[in-house]
């Protein structure tokens, strides 16, 4: 679709300095090439990926990961440790990271605390890493059934978004990517939505038009982490969709990605909101449309309910014993933190959004 047309880089502040992404078209790996660096990578990436990554997959510290969620918890890491320090991993070296949002998780979470601190850089391989969570600093990981329960906020010192990898994705990867991107969207204004929700299609088909909405999904997440990097304020509005999108996972046992769950949390916290009279109708049609075309893949796939609201209720925004912090729409379609019972009425509501509510 031509020339790809953005290529400045977008310069984010954070609590460790300045860091940077990068947009570029191919793929490009030369500049990563040290035998001070660690890298670990998707193994399905160093799969598809093999004649571009030659060099570093002979490299003595390669650590190939399936991009599970199970990967991702607590118990796995002493292996993770344990192959780095053979390696002889000291501070002034680097970590690689080449993924997508679970390679992310990882890597920070080792360049956190692996030595008390070591850079990394990072190559976000899905399009949900590199609309979204790429940037922000935080990232998290599991622990036995709770997911993103221990985390960081450790940023790396750079990010390279190549569009080439989208290549490779199927579509329900692309969707998933998508997710995030109308959340973004959704937070910025009706008219920021309304103008993504108008060229869904074109996300899928035309290059240019994508590169476009990442770059603005990007720029819209900037002005929010700057402002709140620590996630204690305005960036609470970023888990629009989430509280009930990382449900929506578990209940699944993780097999629904993760931008589709939250593709459907934020459906279903509009369907919640307007129910509750706390946001309004309008706002819940208005959005359904393209939140269903998006999630449609998964529209009749099994969310049992107890098990639903049993991951709901251990979410880390909760307060006390029964309140669940939620980001709703009001009445004006803003995403805003509010607090709901746990009580039999919201149970009742989220029931009837996962048997009706979703395939309206």
């Amino acid at each position: 679709m031509g020339v790809l047309l953005v290529y400045d880089p977008l310069m984010i502040q954070s609590h460790q300095g300045e860091y940077q992404v990068k947009f570029t078209n191919d793929v490009w790996f030369d500049e990563i090439e040290s035998e001070t660096n660690h890298y670990i990578i998707d193994e399905k990436i160093a799969d598809c990926y093999q004649e571009a990554l030659s060099k570093i997959l002979q490299s003595p510290s390669v650590l190939l990961i399936k991009a599970t969620e199970s990967n991702k918890a607590l118990h796995q890491f002493p292996a993770y440790v344990e192959h780095l320090v053979k390696n002889k991993v000291r501070r002034d070296h680097r970590f690689i990271a080449i993924g997508g949002g679970i390679i992310q998780d990882i890597t920070c979470f080792l360049a956190a605390t692996l030595l008390r601190g070591v850079n990394w850089w990072f190559y976000p391989t899905t399009l949900l890493a590199q609309a979204d969570s790429c940037i922000g600093s935080k990232s998290s990981i599991n622990c036995g059934n709770t997911k993103n329960i221990l985390g960081t906020f450790t940023p790396p010192k750079k990010i390279t978004i190549a569009l080439k990898f989208l290549d490779t994705l199927d579509r329900v990867d692309i969707c998933s990517g998508v997710g995030e991107m109308l959340k973004v969207h959704a937070i910025e204004g009706i008219d920021s939505f309304n103008s993504i929700a108008n060229d869904y299609e074109l996300l899928f088909t035309n290059k240019l038009i994508m590169q476009k909405y990442i770059r603005r999904s990007l720029e819209i997440k900037k002005k929010i982490i700057e402002q709140d990097e620590f996630d204690r304020g305005i960036r609470n509005v970023m888990n629009y969709g989430h509280t009930f999108g990382h449900a929506i996972e578990s209940a699944a046992d993780y097999k629904i990605p993760h931008g589709i769950a939250v593709t459907i949390g934020m459906d279903m916290a509009n369907y919640v909101a307007s129910n509750f009279k706390f946001g309004s109708e309008e706002n819940y049609l208005r959005m359904h449309p393209i939140l269903k075309k998006n999630f449609s893949k998964f529209i009749d796939y099994d969310i049992p309910l107890e098990t639903f609201i049993n991951a709901i209720s251990k979410d880390k925004k909760n307060k006390g014993n029964n309140q669940l912090g939620l980001i709703l729409p009001d009445k004006k379609g803003v995403p805003t933190r509010t607090f709901f019972e746990n009580d039999h009425r919201f149970k009742a509501v989220c029931k009837d959004y996962l048997l009706t509510g979703r395939t309206l």
